[in-house]
């Protein structure tokens, strides 16, 4: 499963499966959900979703970087970032099921 990309499709489908509305209700509500969060986001504001974590947007100013073929220095101007904080709910989540999986192994 670490390769494996989930996509608005694979939500909408869990939605689906999950919730029992129709294949097009749940694609429109998956829809509105990250509508709302990309609106709420564009506006400054934070989301911050119970048991899972908190999205924010951040400043980052002008800086020197360099371009990695010509080792030319360029200025990289000032913009908006989107950070993304875990719950400690979702870390340990996280964490307990790399345990589980390192235990899965040496069996």
């Amino acid at each position: 499963m670490a390769d494996r990309t989930v996509t608005r499709a694979h939500l909408a489908e869990s939605v689906y499966q999950e919730v029992g509305l129709s294949r097009g209700e749940s694609a429109e509500l998956v829809e509105s959900v990250l509508e709302q969060i990309s609106s709420i986001l564009s506006n400054g504001e934070k989301v911050k979703i119970s048991s899972f974590g908190s999205f924010n947007v951040r400043m980052k100013g002008e800086r020197i970087g360099r371009n990695p073929k010509t080792g030319e220095e360029v200025t990289i101007t000032p913009r908006r970032v989107v950070v993304f904080r875990p719950s400690h709910i979702l870390k340990h989540r996280i964490n307990s099921f790399l345990g589980e999986a390192a235990i899965k192994r040496t069996r």
